[in-house]
């Protein structure tokens, strides 16, 4: 196996975890997937095809980060959710990794952003109501850019197989 094998290999796997991270909010997302496209670019040996490549995949990669925080952020001013809640969530999703297999990151920041949001809301059907848009927020924001992370996983392993046919 040469190195530019062992490149393209390491840069599918990091590629696939980014794609996961766009999910699996623990793992490293889009951010990973460009570093991984631009290590298949300097590193890959496909030269300027590698460059067109990491071109196009950074322009998914960055409208996926993009679209993510302007969806989940706009939806989430306009409930009037502030960002306090939202972090507990994260925080409480965090705690719930390690008390609930699999599940817990999902069931903590759900929990964590109810509790924040009857903390401030004190009316349990109003911090039901938020919490739910904001839950949506987030899963709207994170559906876009996992799409957004396929189709620069995409880009890639067309430029891979445009590479090999070369």
């Amino acid at each position: 196996m040469n190195s530019e094998t062992v490149v393209s290999i390491l840069c599918g796997v990091a590629i696939l975890v980014g794609v996961a991270g766009t999910i699996i909010p623990v793992l490293p997302g889009s951010f990973l997937i460009g570093l991984s496209l631009l290590a298949w670019a300097i590193w890959g040996g496909a030269g300027a095809l590698g460059w067109v490549i990491f071109a196009v995949g950074m322009v998914f990669v960055v409208a996926g980060m993009s679209a993510s925080a302007v969806l989940t952020g706009r939806k989430l001013k306009q409930h009037g959710i502030p960002n306090r809640s939202v972090v507990v969530g994260l925080i409480a999703g965090v705690i719930g990794m390690f008390i609930i297999p699999v599940v817990g990151l999902f069931v903590g920041f759900a929990a964590g952003l109810l509790l924040s949001e009857l903390r401030r809301t004190r009316q349990i059907r109003t911090a039901t109501t938020t919490s739910w848009a904001a839950l949506k927020a987030t899963g709207l924001g994170m559906l876009a850019e996992f799409g957004l992370a396929c189709l620069a996983a995409s880009t890639w392993v067309i430029g891979l197989w445009i590479a090999a046919a070369t």
